[in-house]
């Protein structure tokens, strides 16, 4: 049976949405990274400026490492891949036969083989990667895309600065895990279940703009009748959400940025016609525009069976998880390149953990927190190297372990914000940005 959207543990791709598992290591622009002024001045660091803009592809249910990026051919028949490996652009390095236009691609990309936690749900090991911290009930801490949001807040950007491609059940939903302590309205942009049609760029049929004033005039009295104050965050967040959808619907710039309809039909062929492929392409689409960081999710990596099956395209051309990953990825990190946009793009891909070493009874891989891998390209990063490496059978980190604290600091650092940033819990009280962590420095060069 085809892969299914619905991961192990039961939750949709609709709930995984709703937890806010999905406010990813987007990052924003800053002032200098304290940091860097720090490494520069004793020249240990390069003046390349930071990041713009990033861009994060996350696997959801978790991408089996032996499988794509770290093959290990030599091990014994129960762990190795049913698949081939295949060489690289960079030199005694490779990859999974079914990640050919990918090979090509990476003398762009820094493979980290070394990522490694103790987190194997699919809801807890998200929220590690995707926000630096362990999960802890005693605080909810902001995803970092929302602390681009919040960061870019005073930009006067009219594209949202953080987008979730595609945004089932993101827009809308009251559960504060996506933004955290922060306020609702740096939650990301909901562009709906399709990407290459995103609703609610026009106004409905019947309202004006002068219309949508005069309703807002009215909520702003009635705020006042009620007593409540410009800082209510009620107050807050619908403003925000009612300024960022008149800014979208009143500029023919930002809603021409959603629209893949002036793209070469050779373009959109390059990237695949597949819902990734169209993600992909509207995610590069958006950077170009000004948005500071989009996330584009592609689901069904929870492969508990199968993976000979499931994952190459073994029914029909597109019907596999890897060749359309190829696809997308390999398009996307070129189409930067040929733009010209990839030193300012920082491009990222992971899931929350590896798959087992040894292939299940069904066929597939279990979850295995202990090992997995990240991909970086663009963005100032120094391309055409392996990071770390795991031992002959893919089990744990030999070399080079890297954490998910390591890899959001680094992300934060390319990006140009100080992990050390303090932000503020409605309460008052301060809260780094980051506890933990170290950067990467090989991935400076």
């Amino acid at each position: 049976m085809p892969s299914s959207p619905e991961r192990c543990d039961g939750v949709t791709r609709r709930e995984f949405l709703r937890l806010g598992s999905l406010a990813p290591l987007g990052l924003g622009c800053a002032d200098l990274l304290r940091l860097q002024a720090q490494a520069i001045e004793t020249g240990t660091a390069p003046t390349r400026k930071p990041a713009r803009s990033c861009i994060l592809l996350w696997l959801d249910g978790g991408p089996s490492h032996i499988d794509t990026f770290d093959p290990k051919p030599d091990a014994p028949i129960e762990v190795r891949s049913p698949f081939q490996s295949i060489p690289t652009s960079i030199s005694g390095v490779h990859l999974s036969e079914h990640l050919a236009r990918t090979a090509k691609q990476m003398r762009h990309v820094a493979l980290i083989r070394s990522l490694t936690h103790e987190l194997g749900n699919h809801d807890t090991g998200s929220r590690f990667l995707l926000t630096g911290h362990r999960p802890s009930p005693a605080l909810d801490h902001p995803s970092l895309g929302s602390v681009v949001a919040w960061h870019a807040r005073q930009s006067g950007q009219i594209l949202p600065p953080y987008i979730a491609i595609p945004g089932d059940g993101v827009g809308g939903q009251s559960n504060a895990a996506r933004a955290g302590y922060l306020p609702g309205a740096f939650n990301a942009f909901n562009t709906g279940t399709n990407p290459g049609r995103v609703p609610d760029l026009q106004l409905p049929d019947g309202i004006s703009f002068e219309r949508s004033d005069r309703r807002r005039d009215m909520l702003a009295r009635l705020d006042r009748f009620a007593g409540l104050p410009e800082t209510d965050p009620l107050v807050r967040n619908r403003d925000a959400f009612h300024d960022q959808a008149y800014r979208l619907i009143a500029s023919n710039e930002a809603r021409n940025a959603f629209s893949l309809d002036a793209e070469k039909p050779t373009t959109r062929e390059a990237y695949g016609n597949g819902r990734l492929g169209t993600g992909c392409l509207l995610a590069r689409r958006l950077v170009e525009a000004g948005s500071r960081f989009v996330t584009v999710v592609d689901h069904g990596w929870d492969t508990h069976q199968q993976i000979a099956r499931e994952l190459p395209d073994s029914r029909f051309p597109g019907s596999g998880k890897i060749p359309s990953l190829d696809r997308a990825y390999a398009a996307l990190l070129d189409d930067l390149h040929q733009r010209g946009l990839l030193e300012s793009t920082l491009v990222v891909l992971m899931g929350e953990f590896g798959r087992t070493p040894k292939l299940n009874a069904l066929g597939g891989r279990d979850h295995w927190p202990r090992a997995g891998f990240v991909a970086l390209a663009g963005g100032g990063v120094r391309g055409g190297q392996v990071i770390g490496a795991t031992n002959p059978f893919g089990e744990s980190p030999i070399d080079r372990a890297v954490s998910p604290q390591d890899l959001a600091f680094s992300i934060l650092s390319l990006l140009g914000i100080d992990p050390a940033t303090e932000l503020s819990t409605p309460s008052g009280r301060p809260v780094r940005l980051l506890n933990e962590g170290a950067l990467i420095r090989e991935l400076l060069g």
